[in-house]
C-alpha cells in the first residue's frame, strides 16, 4: 500500500502544510496538488462537494505525491467507509465531543477485529495498493475535531481514544461555542489558552494535532507551539483574495483609452 507520508514527517518532527478544497471541481483539485501542499483535504461538511465529485477530486490529486485526506460531513458510517474506499488516506469528523463519539469514529475508520469497516475497497485497492486490505488500518489517519466546550470538557478522554491518530482543531467553532465571534486565527485570550491547551495534551498523548489558520503567519506561530500540520484558508478563498487583490490593484477608475475616430 501507498505509504502515508504524513505519518513519517510528524514522527520526524516535520511540519506539514495542508490545502483544503471546497470547490467541487476535478480540475480545481489537480491545480491546488501541483502547488506544494503535502496533503489536501476535501470538505464534504462545509464546502460544496458531493461523493461524487469527491471521487473525482480524489482521482486528480492521485495524479501527484499529495496526500488525499477528506473532512465528512458527519460522524456517520457510511460516508467515513465510502471515502476510504474512494482513496481517502485520512478522515476529518467534525464535532467528536466525547469518548463514546470518538470510538464510534475510529471504529468506522478500521477493519475488524479494531473496527467496524466494512471490506471493500473498489477504488482504494486500485489506487493505493494491492495490500490495502492487510496495511489500511495503519496508514489511514482517523483525525477527530475538537471545536467545542464539550469537547474541551472531554478532551483526556478523547484523546486517549485507543485508534485515534490526532486531532484537528476548528478555531471558529471553538470560539463560537465558548461565547465569543467565530473566526480563523483566534486573538481572543481565552481561545488562544485553549488551542495552546489542545497541542500539548495532544502531544502528551502522543497525538498527531492539526489546525485551520487564515494566514501563514498565524501557522508558523502555532507549529512553533507544536502543531504538526497547519491548513491554510481553502481553494475558493484563496481564489476570492487573489482576484480581490488583483482588481483592487487595477484601480477604481480606471478608463478606457479615449479616442477622437471611431
Amino acid at each position: 500500500m501507498r505509504e502515508n507520508t504524513l505519518k513519517r514527517k510528524w514522527k520526524q518532527g516535520i511540519a506539514t502544510v495542508n490545502g483544503w478544497c471546497a470547490i467541487p471541481s476535478a480540475f480545481a483539485a489537480e491545480l491546488m496538488a501541483h502547488c506544494g501542499f503535502d496533503s489536501l483535504t476535501i470538505d464534504l461538511q462545509h464546502g460544496l462537494v458531493d461523493y461524487q465529485a469527491a471521487v473525482a477530486m480524489l482521482q486528480a490529486i492521485g495524479t501527484t505525491p499529495v496526500v488525499p485526506l477528506a473532512r465528512v460531513p458527519w460522524r456517520e458510517a457510511g460516508i467515513v467507509m465510502k471515502l476510504l474506499d474512494a482513496g481517502a488516506m485520512g478522515i476529518v469528523c467534525p464535532m467528536i465531543n466525547d469518548r463514546a463519539q470518538a470510538e464510534e469514529f475510529v471504529s468506522f475508520c478500521r477493519y475488524a477485529p479494531a473496527g467496524q469497516r466494512s471490506f471493500g475497497p473498489t477504488r482504494a485497492l486500485v489506487a493505493l495498493g494491492s495490500d490495502y486490505g492487510a496495511r489500511a488500518n495503519e496508514e489511514i489517519l482517523a483525525l477527530a475535531m475538537i471545536e467545542t466546550v464539550e469537547a474541551l470538557d472531554h478532551l483526556e478522554e478523547i484523546l486517549s481514544t485507543p485508534g485515534l491518530d490526532g486531532v484537528y482543531i476548528g478555531p471558529a467553532d471553538l470560539a463560537l461555542s465558548m461565547g465569543y465571534t467565530p473566526t480563523l486565527d483566534p486573538t481572543e485570550p481565552a481561545v488562544v489558552r485553549e488551542v495552546e491547551r489542545i497541542i500539548a495534551t495532544a502531544r502528551r498523548f502522543g497525538l498527531f494535532v492539526g489546525m485551520h489558520c487564515g494566514a501563514p503567519t498565524y501557522a508558523k506561530a502555532m507549529i512553533a507551539k507544536g502543531l504538526h500540520f497547519a491548513t491554510l484558508l481553502s481553494d475558493a478563498r484563496i481564489l476570492v483574495m487573489k482576484a480581490t487583490e488583483l482588481v483592487k490593484e487595477m484601480g477604481a477608475a480606471v478608463e478606457a483609452p479615449k479616442s477622437t475616430s471611431y
